[in-house]
C-alpha cells in the first residue's frame, strides 16, 4: 500500500516537461481554489521571456562559475538530482574520496555524480524539483538566453553594490570583442563556498512575476561551509582543471576532457580526448522526463528512446526504472502539474530552517522530510521502502 503513496510524485516529475510552470508570468502569488486551478493550467511556452529567465536564474546567478556551469548541466537531469540527494542522505557516513568513489558507482551523469562533493549545491537543486526542471528545460531550449540572464543579474547586483570580491570568491570583469562578462571564481584554488542570499536583498522586487519560491535566508548575503575538493579528488589541480566551465562570450558550457578520465567519471560522458569541448546533453540520463518544448523534444527524444530501450533490454538497476521512464505525459491528460505551486506565496518558505527537507512540491513532497519517511525512488526496483530522505532530508549545513 505504501508504494501507492509514491506514484503521484513520480508522475508529477514525468509531467513537468509537458507543462512548464508559469510562476514567473504571474504578478501576484495568491492561492486559488481547485476549480480555478484547473483553468490556470497552461501549455509550456515555446520561448521564455527575458524577465522570466531573470527570475528563474536569480537563486544561482551569483554562484561561482565552475559550480554554476555544473549545476546548469545537472538541472537537465532532474530525476537524477533527486536520486543523488536521496542517496547522499543514506550515505552520510562517507566523506572525501570515499564519497566520490561511491558516487561514481551510481548510474548518474557525471555532473550529478560530482555534485555530491558540494552538498549545499545539490540541496539547492533538490529543494524544489519543479524549479530545477524549469531551469534545465530553459537551458536546453535557450542556452544563450539563460546565460545572458545570468550576466544581466550579475551586472545589476554589482551596480546595487551587492556583488564584489570577498575572502570566499573573486569577482572580475572580462572583455572580448566589445563584450563584457562578470566572472566569479573561488578565491581559493581548493575550497569552494556556496553563496546564500535572498534575491529581494540583491535585486529588490522583480520587474514582473516573482522569484522561485525556494527557501531564502533571512540575512542578505553570506556563505555556508567551505568545501575542500582537494579532500575529494586525488591530485586536485585547481579550478582550471574542473570538469565544467562557462564561456561567456560564446554563451556555452564547455567540458574539460582531461577531468573525466583523470578522476574516473566515465558514466555517459560525451566529451573528446584532451583539451576542452562543448558540452552536449545526454538524453540517456533524462530517464523519460519530458522536455519542455516540442523543439527540444525533437532534438533528443530519438536518442532518449534508444537509451530507454536499452534499459528495458538490459539488466541491473536501470531496468526496473524503465517502465516508469517510458510513460508518456499524454497518458495523464489534464495533470500538467501544480498551479498550487505557482500560487504559493514565496514568503511562507522563508521561516523554514535552511535545507531541512529536500524538495517541496506543494503537497507532494514534505518540507520536513523530503519524499517521505521511508522511501523515495530506487532505480533497482521501482520504489523502495528502505531508503528515502529520512526525517531531516535535504542538504547539510
Amino acid at each position: 500500500m505504501k508504494r501507492l503513496l509514491y506514484v503521484p510524485i513520480l508522475l508529477e516529475l514525468l509531467l513537468l516537461g509537458a507543462g512548464t510552470l508559469t510562476w514567473a508570468q504571474e504578478k501576484t502569488p495568491t492561492f486559488s481554489p481547485p476549480a480555478q486551478q484547473q483553468q490556470m493550467q497552461q501549455a509550456a511556452p515555446q520561448v521564455w521571456s527575458a524577465q522570466q529567465l531573470n527570475n528563474l536564474v536569480a537563486p544561482i546567478a551569483l554562484y561561482p562559475d565552475p559550480l554554476l556551469g555544473q549545476m546548469l548541466v545537472a538541472s537537465t537531469y532532474p530525476l537524477e538530482v533527486v536520486e543523488a540527494n536521496q542517496w547522499l542522505q543514506r550515505n552520510r557516513n562517507l566523506g572525501g574520496r570515499e564519497l566520490i568513489d561511491a558516487a561514481k558507482q551510481q548510474p548518474w551523469d557525471p555532473s550529478v555524480q560530482a555534485l555530491v562533493a558540494v552538498p549545499d549545491a545539490l540541496a539547492m537543486l533538490n529543494q524544489d524539483i519543479r524549479w530545477t526542471t524549469d531551469l534545465g528545460n530553459a537551458f536546453l531550449a535557450q542556452q544563450a538566453d539563460v546565460m545572458n540572464a545570468v550576466q544581466q543579474m550579475r551586472t545589476q547586483a554589482q551596480a546595487n553594490g551587492r556583488l564584489s570580491s570577498t575572502p570566499q570568491q573573486t569577482v572580475t570583469t572580462d572583455a572580448q570583442g566589445g563584450q563584457q562578462a562578470i566572472v566569479i571564481q573561488p578565491a581559493s584554488p581548493q575550497v569552494i563556498y556556496v553563496p546564500a542570499y535572498d534575491p529581494f536583498y540583491i535585486w529588490g522586487p522583480p520587474v514582473y512575476g516573482f522569484y522561485p519560491p525556494l527557501y531564502y535566508p533571512r540575512f542578505g548575503f553570506g556563505f555556508g561551509w567551505g568545501f575542500n575538493l582537494g579532500f575529494c579528488f586525488d591530485g586536485w589541480g585547481g579550478w582550471g582543471s574542473w570538469g565544467w566551465g562557462l564561456n561567456w562570450f560564446g554563451r556555452l558550457v564547455f567540458v574539460n576532457n582531461s577531468f573525466f578520465p583523470r578522476y574516473g567519471f566515465f558514466n555517459g560522458f560525451r566529451g573528446g580526448f584532451g583539451g576542452r569541448s562543448i558540452w552536449v546533453h545526454n538524453p540517456g540520463h533524462r530517464l523519460g522526463i519530458p522536455y519542455g518544448s516540442s523543439q527540444v523534444a525533437a532534438r533528443f527524444d530519438r536518442a532518449s528512446m534508444a537509451s530507454r530501450n536499452s534499459f528495458r533490454a538490459g539488466s541491473g538497476s536501470r531496468a526496473a526504472a524503465a517502465p516508469y521512464a517510458n510513460r508518456s505525459a499524454s497518458n495523464f491528460a489534464g495533470r500538467t502539474g501544480g498551479p498550487e505551486y505557482r500560487n504559493t506565496a514565496p514568503q511562507q518558505y522563508r521561516s523554514a530552517p535552511r535545507f531541512n527537507g529536500g524538495s517541496n512540491l506543494g503537497g507532494g513532497f514534505s518540507r520536513g522530510g523530503g519524499f517521505s519517511r521511508g522511501g523515495g525512488f530506487s532505480r533497482g526496483g521501482g520504489f523502495s521502502h528502505g531508503g528515502g530522505f529520512g526525517h531531516g532530508g535535504g542538504g547539510r549545513r
